[in-house]
C-alpha cells in the first residue's frame, strides 16, 4: 500500500474544485489528475497512452487512490481536461510550487514564451497555444505559466504571470518583447529588479543605448564597468565582453522607466575555422552597475530555453502534441510542467529527464519517490 506524505502533490490535487455534475461522475477528479501526471512522468504523450498506463499500474494506484470504477477511459481524460478551468489548474500548480521550493533573494527568474506548434486547428480557426512561463534558475523548476490570449501577445500575459509570483529580491529577465515601462514598474512595485533586452521595438531607447556604447566610446568613461568570459568547445572559441554603465543621462526618457539604474551591452566574438563574427546586444536594468552580475544574469536567462523549452520539445515531444479540444492543450502543458518539476526535484538518479521517465515507468518505488509517496 502507498501513503502520501503531507504537503505533496496529491494534497494539492485534492483541493481542485470538481466542476462536474454529480450524477455524471464515475471517477474521482483526484484520481484522474494523479493518473494523468504519473503517466506523463513515465512517458505518456496522449490520452490513449494515459489510459493504458493507468490499466498497467492499476494495482499500484489502488494503494492510494479510490478508483471506484477502475481506470477512466481515454475519452474521460480528454473530456475532463477539455473542460477543467485552466485558471484553477494553474493556480493549483502555483500553490504547489510555492509549497515545495523557497525562492531566495538574488535569484534570476527568466520569463519567456513558447508556442505548442501543432495545437492549432484550422477547421475551427483556432490558433496554436502560446504559453508564457517563469523559470526559477537556481531551483531548476517552472514557477508558473499563463497562456496568451489568441488576439494578444506576451505583453498582456507577462503582467498576469508576474501577479501570481513572489519575485521580491529577485532579478526578472525578459527579452525585447517584454521591454515595457508598465512591466518594469510592476516588477519594481513587487519588490524585484529587472533586466530587459532591447531591439527595434524600442527604437529610440535601443538607439540611445547603442550610441552610448558603440558610437560615443562609452567604454572609456569612468562610469563603465567591464567583464569578459572566454569559452572553447568543439573547435569554436567564443569571447563575450560585457559593459554596464550608470550613464542615465544618455537616455532621454529615463523618467518613464521605474527603477532604471543601468544600461548595458554584450559583444559576442566567435571564431571558428579562422573566421570571426561579432554580435552586439543591448539591455537596460534596475540592477547595480556591475558587469559581472550583469553577465551572470544574462547567461542565466538562457536557461529557460535550454532547461525548459528544449527539454519539453526533446524529452516530452511537446511540439508534436495535437490536442485541440477545449482547454485540453493548455491543461496538458501544465501537466508537463508538473511532471518536469517532479523529475527535476528527484535527485537520487543521476541521469537525464528522458531516462528518468523510463525508470519511473519501470520502477514503482522510484515513481513513488518522485510523487512523494511511500510504501507501507
Amino acid at each position: 500500500m502507498v501513503q502520501n506524505s503531507t504537503g505533496n502533490l496529491i494534497d494539492h490535487f485534492s483541493k481542485v474544485q470538481d466542476f462536474r455534475v454529480n450524477r455524471t461522475k464515475r471517477h474521482k477528479l483526484l484520481d484522474i489528475l494523479v493518473i494523468a501526471v504519473c503517466a506523463i512522468i513515465c512517458g505518456a504523450d496522449d490520452w490513449n497512452a494515459i489510459e493504458e498506463f493507468g490499466k498497467a499500474k492499476q494495482e499500484w494506484f489502488k494503494g492510494f487512490l479510490e478508483l471506484p470504477n477502475d481506470i477512466p477511459s481515454h475519452d474521460t481524460f480528454n473530456r475532463v481536461f477539455a473542460f477543467l478551468s485552466p485558471d484553477i489548474f494553474c493556480e493549483c500548480f502555483t500553490n504547489w510550487v510555492k509549497d515545495i521550493i523557497k525562492i531566495l533573494p538574488g535569484q534570476v527568474i527568466p520569463i519567456d514564451g513558447k508556442t505548442i506548434r501543432r495545437s492549432h486547428d484550422k477547421r475551427s480557426n483556432k490558433g496554436a497555444i502560446h504559453m508564457v512561463s517563469a523559470w526559477a534558475a537556481e531551483n531548476k523548476m517552472v514557477l508558473g505559466q499563463v497562456k496568451t490570449n489568441e488576439k494578444s501577445n506576451e505583453i498582456t500575459a507577462i503582467p498576469e504571470l508576474l501577479r501570481i509570483l513572489n519575485i521580491s529580491g529577485c532579478i526578472v529577465t525578459i527579452d525585447a518583447m517584454g521591454c515595457q515601462t508598465k512591466i518594469a514598474s510592476q516588477i519594481i512595485d513587487q519588490g524585484g529588479d529587472y533586466v530587459f533586452g532591447l531591439k527595434g521595438n524600442q527604437g529610440k531607447l535601443h538607439e540611445e543605448v547603442e550610441n552610448f556604447f558603440v558610437e560615443s566610446g562609452g567604454q572609456d568613461l569612468e562610469s563603465v564597468d567591464y567583464f569578459e568570459q572566454e569559452e572553447k568547445s568543439h573547435g569554436r572559441v567564443v569571447m563575450r565582453r560585457y559593459w554596464t554603465a550608470a550613464a542615465l543621462g544618455a537616455i532621454s526618457q529615463v523618467s518613464k522607466w521605474k527603477g532604471l539604474s543601468t544600461i548595458a551591452m554584450v559583444e559576442t566574438e566567435s571564431e571558428r575555422n579562422g573566421k570571426l563574427s561579432h554580435d552586439y546586444r543591448f539591455y537596460i536594468g534596475s540592477i547595480d552597475n556591475d558587469a559581472s552580475l550583469f553577465a551572470k544574469t544574462i547567461r542565466t536567462h538562457w536557461e529557460i530555453e535550454n532547461e525548459l523549452h528544449w527539454v519539453l520539445d526533446v524529452a516530452f515531444r511537446e511540439d508534436e502534441s495535437r490536442m485541440r479540444a477545449g482547454y485540453a492543450a493548455e491543461n496538458f502543458a501544465v501537466l508537463r510542467h508538473f511532471a518536469l518539476n517532479l523529475l527535476k526535484q528527484e535527485k537520487t538518479t543521476k541521469v537525464g529527464i528522458k531516462n528518468k521517465r523510463l525508470k519511473a515507468g519501470w520502477d514503482n518505488d522510484y515513481l513513488g519517490n518522485i510523487l512523494n509517496v511511500q510504501q507501507i
